[in-house]
C-alpha cells in the first residue's frame, strides 16, 4: 500500500472519521481507523458497533491496500505535517507518514480482527445541511445526559411525505423542530427513529453545512439511519423505545401570553444567576403594565433586573426556571423576540419565535416546567 495525498485533505478526512471512535474501548482494534486506498481515492473509515463514519479524499495511489492504524494517534499525526503534499506507505507492520522531510512511523492493528462495517441503509430523502444541523441543535439541548436512562438521552426522528420532525426530552423540559425534506418518490410511510442525541450532533458536525445530507432508513433491518453529505457517510445505530408523545403537553389552551425581547432575557438571566445558588430558580414576574422583572438569590445576596415585555391574558403572571435550563431554551431561538405561553407557577410553559415577517412561527417550539418554589 502506498499513495500520496494533499496534507488538508488527509487530515480533514481523517477529523471526521476519528468522530466515531470510542473514548475508551477494551477491543483495541475499535481504536483503529482502516484506510483503504484504490482507484485514485483514500477512505477513512472508524467503526464502534454503535456509530461508523466513512471520510473519502482524492489520492494519487501508487499501491492499493489496506492498513488498520492507531485512529487518536493517526489524528495528532495529521495535526503537526507540514503543509503540502504527504506520502504514506505500509512497510512491513509500520505505517509511515512523510511530508518535508518530516517523517512518522506508526505501528499497525491487526486488519483480520476488525469488525466489518455496516452497509449504507437505502435512501428515504434529502434534507438541506444547514437546516438540519440547526434544527437538530435547537432540540439537542433538551435531550437527558443520565445513560441509566437511555431513552431520554435520544433525539426522536419522524419522517413523514409532509415534512420531517425532531424532538428530545428529558421529563423537565420538550424541544421539537419541525423542518422541510425532501423524501424519495417511493417513500410513502411514516418513520420514527429514537438516536443517541449526542452521537447524532457530532455525527452531524462531520457532514458539514453545505449542500445537502442523504438520508438513508433501514431501522428494521440493519437498526441504523444512514446519513450522507458530501464525501462523508455516517451511520448511527437506534436506541430502543420512543419519547412520550408531546400533543397534549403543547396545548396552552387558557395560557397566558408574554412576549420579550429573546437576547436581552437570556442576557438577564445570566446576569441575576450570578448570585443564585446551584439549583436554585430564577423568578420572572411578568405584569401587564409592560414589563417583567427578573429575580434571584436569598437574603441579602440577590439581584434583580427590569426587561420591557407584553403580556395579555392576565394582569400579572409570575413563574421560576432552573437558569441554566431557561438559557438553553432562549439560546436555541434565532428570532429577535420570544413567547411564553404561561400556565402559571409550578406549571408548563411554552416557548416559540416571534419571527418579524410572521412566516415560520411554531416551527421550534420548546416546553419548560417552571419551578413550584418563587424565590
Amino acid at each position: 500500500m502506498e499513495f500520496r495525498i494533499d496534507r488538508t485533505a488527509f487530515a480533514e478526512a481523517v477529523g471526521r472519521a476519528v468522530r466515531a471512535l470510542p473514548a475508551r474501548t477494551p477491543v483495541p482494534v475499535l481504536g483503529g481507523l482502516l484506510l483503504e486506498a484504490d482507484a485514485g481515492r483514500l477512505a477513512v473509515t472508524g467503526f464502534d458497533f454503535e456509530a461508523a463514519v466513512r471520510g473519502e479524499a482524492d489520492a494519487e495511489v501508487v499501491a492499493p491496500g489496506r492498513v488498520l492504524v492507531p485512529g487518536r494517534r493517526l489524528q495528532d499525526v495529521c495535526r503537526v505535517l507540514p503543509e503540502g503534499p504527504v506520502s504514506c506507505a505500509l512497510e512491513a507492520s509500520r505505517f509511515t507518514v512523510e511530508a518535508d522531510g518530516t517523517r512518522f512511523g506508526l505501528s499497525t492493528l491487526p486488519l483480520a480482527e476488525y469488525p466489518a462495517t455496516p452497509a449504507s441503509p437505502p435512501p428515504c430523502g434529502t434534507v438541506d445541511a444547514d437546516a438540519f444541523a440547526t434544527a437538530l441543535a435547537q432540540v439537542a439541548v433538551a435531550a437527558g445526559r443520565d445513560d441509566t436512562l437511555p431513552l431520554l438521552t435520544g433525539v426522536q426522528l419522524r419522517l413523514e411525505a409532509g415534512g420531517m420532525t425532531l424532538a428530545a426530552s428529558d421529563r423537565y423540559r420538550y424541544a421539537v423542530r419541525r423542518l422541510e425534506w425532501k423524501p424519495e418518490a417511493a417513500f410513502e410511510d411514516v418513520l420514527e427513529a429514537l438516536l443517541p442525541a449526542r452521537r447524532l450532533l457530532d455525527l452531524v458536525r462531520s457532514l458539514g453545512r453545505r449542500g445537502d445530507v442523504r438520508i438513508g432508513c433501514d431501522p428494521a433491518g440493519s437498526g441504523m439511519i444512514g446519513l450522507e453529505g458530501g464525501r462523508t457517510r455516517t451511520a448511527l445505530r437506534l436506541l430502543d423505545g420512543r419519547l412520550p408523545t408531546y400533543k397534549s403537553l403543547f396545548d396552552m389552551a387558557g395560557a397566558a401570553v408574554a412576549e420579550v425581547e429573546c437576547e436581552g432575557l437570556a442576557e438577564a438571566v445570566r446576569r441575576v444567576a450570578v448570585v443564585a445558588e446551584p439549583n436554585s430558580p430564577v423568578r420572572l414576574d411578568f405584569s401587564a403594565g409592560g414589563s417583567v422583572r427578573l429575580r434571584a438569590g436569598y437574603g441579602d445576596d440577590v439581584a434583580s433586573q427590569r426587561l420591557p415585555a407584553t403580556l395579555t391574558g392576565a394582569e400579572e403572571v409570575p413563574v421560576a426556571f432552573n437558569p441554566a435550563y431557561l438559557l438553553d431554551a432562549l439560546t436555541t431561538f434565532d428570532s429577535p423576540r420570544v413567547r411564553l405561553e404561561l400556565m402559571g407557577a409550578g406549571q408548563r410553559a411554552l416557548l416559540h419565535a416571534v419571527p418579524d415577517s410572521g412566516a415560520g412561527a411554531g416551527a421550534h417550539r420548546h416546553l419548560l416546567m417552571s419551578v413550584r418554589q418563587l424565590v
